[in-house]
């Protein structure tokens, strides 16, 4: 009688560390091409460099290790140069993952979207 129950949790604990997992991969991810794309003003647009940077970072989660680019599900980049809040130039990059997870009737139904923002001062 307590078996389901059991599975039920096991499966919980299971998605919850993958969750806790992305969370943490997504917001690196974010960061190392936030700061890739402040080294210069001429890359703080740079969509190809930022997607290359969050790939690698990305690379052990499931469903990214084959992607070539950052336009679609389960993996979207976007790089944009925008004004600081200071006023100087500065870089902003969006990552949004597409996580799919198992299935639990009335719970989850197996896919969460986590998306990070990072905006960085461009170096002079």
């Amino acid at each position: 009688m307590l078996a389901p129950w059991v599975f039920f949790l096991f499966v919980g604990v299971i998605d919850l560390g993958f969750y806790c997992y992305s969370l943490i991969a997504v917001e690196n991810s974010a960061r190392v091409a936030a700061e890739y794309t402040a080294k210069s003003t001429s890359l703080s647009s740079s969509q190809s460099g930022a997607c290359t940077r969050v790939l690698n970072e990305l690379a052990m989660l499931p469903n990214v290790g084959s992607l070539a680019n950052c336009n679609s599900s389960p993996v979207v980049v976007t790089a944009t140069a925008v004004t600081g809040p200071d006023g100087s130039p500065a870089t902003s990059v969006s990552v949004t993952y597409d996580l799919s997870m198992i299935p639990i009737p009335g719970m989850l139904m197996g896919a969460l979207h986590v998306t990070r923002n990072v905006q960085m001062r461009v170096n002079p």
